[in-house]
């Protein structure tokens, strides 16, 4: 797993959660994560989760720190469960900060204010996760919070600081598969 900071703006309309949408932009071949900051406004006709769209959702932040996964492989199954675990890792690095946070499956909340957007999907090569964490919350469709007001000013370090995490957990799940004594059957 291979993991990057983009250090510039970059608004997220969901055509970023694309197959190779890393390895196009950042030259990074294989499973990555990469995390960016920038606008959040996706329309209906980009947008997954078949909820959002049947209700006519509207998606939109002013400013968000975008996490963006890509496993090639075909489990979408699987890729839920990451994303479950990538919303974990953000959890536990805003409770190193002292920060009560509130998870209810892959949505994060802060004093009733939903804090995150998030989905996993699967395309023909691969498996893709988005998660979006407001930084500012103006004019959102719904009761937000956001990276600023909790006091997390520097947005890089705790982006890397979640993709280390991540990382390191994937690393632990492989390395517990590998260590098992095997039986005979």
């Amino acid at each position: 797993m291979k993991i990057l900071f983009v250090n510039e703006k970059i608004d997220y309309d969901g055509t970023q959660l694309a197959p190779q949408w890393i390895y196009n932009n950042f030259g990074i071949l294989g499973d990555a994560g990469v995390a960016f900051m920038g606008e959040a406004r996706v329309p209906i006709e980009n947008m997954v989760d078949l909820a959002d769209v049947k209700e006519n959702a509207f998606i939109y932040s002013p400013l968000m720190l975008h996490f963006i996964v890509e496993h090639f492989d075909a489990s979408l199954e699987l890729a839920v469960y990451r994303q479950r675990m990538l919303i974990v890792c953000i959890k536990e690095e805003l409770e190193s900060f002292g920060i009560k946070v509130l998870r209810l499956g892959d949505d994060l909340y802060v004093d009733k204010g939903k804090l995150s957007v998030s989905i996993a999907t699967a395309s023909l090569v691969s498996t893709l996760i988005h998660v979006g964490v407001n930084i500012e919350t103006r004019g959102t469709p719904v009761k937000t919070s956001g990276l600023s007001e909790l006091g997390i000013a520097d947005i890089s370090s705790f982006a890397f600081n979640v993709l280390k995490r991540y990382e390191r957990e994937l690393e632990g799940i492989y390395e517990a598969r590998c260590k098992v004594r095997g039986k005979y059957a």
